[in-house]
């Protein structure tokens, strides 16, 4: 058995794991009260403490716009006094959800007269490595918290500043409620041995969920000793059937790519068939167009571009398969919806693919087909999302299969444990 003390020659990542670990300990049987005052306070208090949290995060997006980062990154990056306050409107949001805890999965009296319940528990102790978005420090520690876990949050270098003026507010928030307040606690250390010493940590920390590029997901999957549910890219498609109405397919499409670029849920292909593009893709072009859209086509794209206000380049090979996270996306006319389903299946991240059509026919052979953790019919990409669900705020989009898929929720952040009982049963 692991212990819940931490030796003094251990690294302050290993003592920030074993902290974690005893205040899991605390706050797993707490009541639901007793979170959901740890929450309000959370609330109340990322309101109250705006213009320190926001000052802090002005040196971090100075930093970044010095480094040369992309808009779309700083966009991410970005805290204003709109933003925060939408921030602890989300942790409210979670105060209003049901407690999964102890809820039970399943139950029955067995013929031999025992009582067996599967029971939902949490997880234990969470880490979270995650990139240039200090609101999932507020979100991730939410819904940690809700449902009974301790969490170890590792941000990226460039909210560094952000992150830690968070923290601050989380930490005597929860203090103030009377939990532990090492059950929120962000990784020490800036460096990469932070992140390997936490992706090491098996026995300490039971699960990690990365959030953010490929590059990272790659390397905390390929690397962890620790079990880690995998969340993914959005390289999202949207397809165009040929019974689409016009008017609905350009709305759903323009607000799948260009309401919020920068996000996981924002469509990066469009993918048109072949009885429908004359007519809906000099509009949809023409739309992107408007929205400061830059469309990558394939042949037959790029013949329809021609007389178009769009800016239309030659897709490569690589705009397929690429999450542009910008105001880009890749285009093609395809000769079925089979035909689309099977560039999808090639191409696609597994998050979310949308169609537009008028067929019910088409739209239920769509969601057969498709593999992906959301398939929508007739909305947009961008309801993928925790938040969008009913959820709260969300954990992250998982695009794995085992254990959790699509938007995280509480109930995903819960294992479960048998409770069998008897009355002097034996076998």
């Amino acid at each position: 058995m692991t212990s819940l003390t931490p030796a003094d020659d251990q690294s302050p990542v290993i003592q920030a794991a074993h902290r974690a670990r005893a205040a899991s300990a605390e706050i797993a049987p707490l009541p639901r009260s007793a979170k959901d005052a740890a929450l309000l306070a959370i609330a109340d208090a990322l309101e109250a403490r705006t213009d320190e949290i926001v000052e802090a995060n002005a040196v971090d997006v100075t930093r970044a716009r010095e480094a040369g980062t992309s808009e779309t990154v700083i966009d991410r990056l970005t805290l204003t006094p709109e933003r925060i306050r939408a921030i602890a409107a989300d942790v409210r949001d979670v105060v209003a959800l049901p407690d999964p805890v102890g809820e039970v999965v399943r139950g029955s009296t067995l013929p031999n007269g025992i009582d067996l319940r599967q029971v939902r528990v949490p997880l234990g102790v969470v880490g979270i490595i995650y990139e240039a978005r200090p609101n999932v420090t507020v979100d991730a520690a939410a819904l940690c918290l809700k449902s009974g876990n301790a969490v170890l949050l590792r941000g990226s270098s460039s909210a560094y500043s952000s992150n830690a003026a968070l923290m601050t507010v989380l930490r005597d928030a929860v203090a103030g409620a009377g939990l532990p307040a090492d059950a929120v606690q962000l990784v020490p250390g800036e460096s990469r041995d932070s992140v390997r010493e936490l992706m090491r940590a098996r026995g300490l920390v039971d699960v990690l969920i990365p959030r953010g590029g490929a590059s990272l997901i790659r390397t905390v999957v390929e690397e962890s000793t620790v079990p880690v549910i995998e969340t993914g890219t959005g390289n999202c498609h949207v397809y165009v059937d040929a019974q689409a109405d016009l008017d609905m397919a350009v709305e759903i499409l323009v607000n799948s790519k260009a309401q919020r670029p920068s996000v996981c849920n924002a469509a990066e292909t469009l993918l048109v068939h072949q009885d429908i593009a004359g007519t809906f893709l000099p509009r949809a072009l023409d739309a992107l167009a408007e929205a400061g859209v830059t469309v990558h086509g394939d042949k037959r794209v790029l013949a329809y571009g021609e007389g178009s206000k769009a800016t239309v380049v030659p897709a490569t090979a690589e705009d397929w398969e690429t999450e542009y996270l910008s105001y880009d996306i890749a285009a093609a006319v395809v000769d079925s919806l089979d035909a689309a389903v099977g560039h999808i299946r090639q191409w696609t991240s597994g998050h979310t693919e949308a169609i537009v059509t008028s067929s019910q026919a088409a739209a239920r052979r769509f969601t057969q087909l498709v593999d992906s953790t959301t398939v929508a019919v007739n909305a947009s990409t961008r309801f993928t999302d925790g938040g969008q669900f009913g959820f709260g705020a969300e954990i992250g989009i998982s695009t794995q299969k085992l254990h959790a898929r699509g938007p995280m929720g509480l109930p995903e952040l819960t294992s479960t444990k048998y409770i069998v009982t008897g009355d002097g049963h034996v076998r």
